[in-house]
C-alpha cells in the first residue's frame, strides 16, 4: 500500500513536472534569453522569500511534535544564518547582473501572486498533512531541477561562480533529505483511502500552482502575445 500511495502521489505531481515546462527546457538547452532569465530571477524571489513562511504555517497547524521538529529543522535551514536561502537567491540574482533592490521591489505577475497564494493556502490548511503535501510537491522536484539549472547556467550562460550558484548546489543535496522526510510523514499520516486522496489532491494543486508560475513568466517574457499579466 505504501508503494502504491507514493506512486500515485508522485504521478499526480508529475502531471505538472517543472522540468517539462517550456521555460525550463529552454533554460536547459541554452535557448532562454538572458533578459528573460533576469526577469525570472526577480519573479521567483517572491517564492523564495516566503518559503520559510510556508514551512512556518504548516508547523503552526501541526499537532504532532515529532513532525513539528522535522518541519522546524527544515525551516531553520531555510531562514537562519548568513547563508539563509533568500540570501543565497539574492546572490544568484546579483550573479546575473540584477541588483538586490530590483528583486526585492519587483512587481509580481498575476500568475506569481496566484502561485504564492495557493502555496500559502495549502500550507495553512487545518490538516497539516495537506501542507506537507504542498511542500513535498515542490521539494520532491528540487534536487533534479536545481542540478539541471546549475549545469545549464555553467554551460550556456557562463555562470559557475560558487557564490552565485550556491542556492542550487545547496538544494541539490538538502532537498533529497527533505523529500524523504516529507514522504515518510505523508505515508505515516495517511491511514485510509479518503485521507490519501485528500493528500494527493493537495499535492497536485501545489504542483499545478508552481507550474502556473512558470506559465506566467513564459507568457510575459518569452511570448508576450499570450500574456495578460503585465
Amino acid at each position: 500500500m505504501k508503494e502504491e500511495f507514493v506512486k500515485e502521489l508522485d504521478d499526480a505531481i508529475a502531471k505538472h513536472a517543472l522540468l517539462d515546462h517550456p521555460f525550463y527546457q529552454m533554460w536547459n538547452k541554452g535557448e532562454l534569453p538572458m533578459d528573460a532569465l533576469k526577469e525570472y530571477s526577480k519573479q521567483y524571489y517572491s517564492h523564495v522569500r516566503v518559503f520559510p513562511r510556508y514551512l512556518g504555517a504548516c508547523y503552526a497547524q501541526c499537532d504532532d511534535i515529532e513532525v513539528r521538529q522535522l518541519l522546524l529543522e527544515n525551516m531553520c535551514e531555510e531562514d537562519m544564518g548568513e547563508k539563509n536561502h533568500p540570501e543565497l537567491w539574492l546572490r544568484f540574482v546579483e550573479g546575473l547582473g540584477v541588483s538586490r533592490d530590483e528583486a526585492k521591489n519587483s512587481t509580481p505577475l498575476s500568475k506569481t501572486v496566484e502561485s504564492v497564494e495557493t502555496m500559502k493556502e495549502l500550507t495553512n490548511s487545518e490538516n497539516y498533512l495537506e501542507g506537507v503535501a504542498a511542500l513535498y510537491a515542490y521539494e520532491s522536484q528540487v534536487p533534479e531541477v536545481a542540478e539541471t539549472k546549475r549545469r545549464g547556467l555553467a554551460k550556456f550562460y557562463n555562470l559557475d561562480d560558487a557564490r552565485a550558484v550556491e542556492f542550487f548546489t545547496v538544494h541539490e543535496e538538502a532537498d533529497l533529505i527533505h523529500r524523504k522526510v516529507e514522504q515518510d510523514i505523508l505515508v505515516e499520516g495517511c491511514k485510509d483511502e479518503e485521507s490519501r486522496k485528500q493528500i494527493i489532491d493537495a499535492a497536485e494543486s501545489a504542483a499545478k500552482a508552481l507550474y502556473g508560475f512558470l506559465d506566467g513568466v513564459y507568457d510575459a517574457y518569452i511570448d508576450p502575445s499570450k500574456c495578460c499579466n503585465n
